[in-house]
């Protein structure tokens, strides 16, 4: 796998057009960006120069709903940096283009992209610090409905009392315990809006930070490379982890 760290030139003079901040308004038009660089081969051979009008059907992973693997995919998180300015990770199961993806919007970015191959070394107990984007929701309307069959049900946000609760669910599933006397949770929205849509749709969104412990590697290493909770395709689910150094006990 692979990760990569685009560094967005959201402009520092407010009298100056600034595109950069505001494509990152947008989360569908992010993800749909990010998802250029991963052209499928005829593609290239059909327009080197990424002239024609972009269509789904010419990438790799432009279908959102594909589930994540070591063989297809990818995860991506807008972070914050001082001064205003952002970064976006993005984690792939294949090598990206970065090139071909901002032939025509290179003044999105502010310095080139960086591509490093992603190895994560871990061991049971092993502690990190972690950040999580996440959009914690919560299904309801899932009973059956009178002809027998179960309902997909509707996705609703999960109550501010209960943000905890579902990081630990979620930790749980996936081989890890969180020390919650060092979480930070920062809440907010992200916003998207497709071009035939009348207004922006806006989803929950809570940065969770903190410590945690690895239980179970196989299903932790399954989580940094799927994801964690809904929303992925715009912006949620990355988890990222830092080595802790641990006491030394002699």
């Amino acid at each position: 796998m692979y990760h990569s760290v685009l560094l967005i030139d959201t402009g520092n003079d407010p009298d100056k057009p600034r595109p950069g901040r505001a494509w990152l308004k947008n989360a569908y038009r992010v993800h749909q960006r990010l998802c250029m660089a991963f052209p499928l081969p005829q593609k290239i051979l059909d327009d080197p120069l990424f002239l024609a009008p972009f269509s789904p059907d010419d990438f790799d992973t432009i279908q959102v709903h594909t589930p994540r693997d070591v063989q297809k995919g990818f995860l991506f998180r807008v972070d914050p940096l001082l001064g205003g300015r952002a970064v976006i990770l993005v984690r792939s199961a294949i090598r990206p283009n970065w090139d071909y993806a901002f032939h025509n919007a290179g003044y999105l970015l502010a310095a080139p992209p960086e591509i490093n191959e992603y190895r994560p070394q871990l061991s049971p107990n092993q502690v990190f610090r972690f950040c999580l984007l996440a959009n914690p929701t919560r299904k309801i309307d899932t009973k059956s409905g009178p002809d027998g069959e179960r309902r997909n049900g509707r996705r609703v946000p999960v109550r501010d009392e209960a943000l905890l609760n579902w990081l630990a669910s979620q930790a749980e599933r996936h081989g890890f315990e969180v020390d919650e006397s060092t979480v930070c949770l920062e809440k907010g929205y992200i916003s998207m809006r497709k071009s035939d849509a009348a207004s922006n749709i806006r989803l929950r969104a809570v940065r969770y930070t903190g410590l945690l412990r690895v239980v179970d590697k196989e299903r932790f290493i399954s989580a940094l490379v799927t994801g964690i909770g809904p929303g992925k395709a715009f912006g949620f689910g990355m988890l990222t982890i830092t080595p802790v150094q641990q006491p030394s006990t002699t």
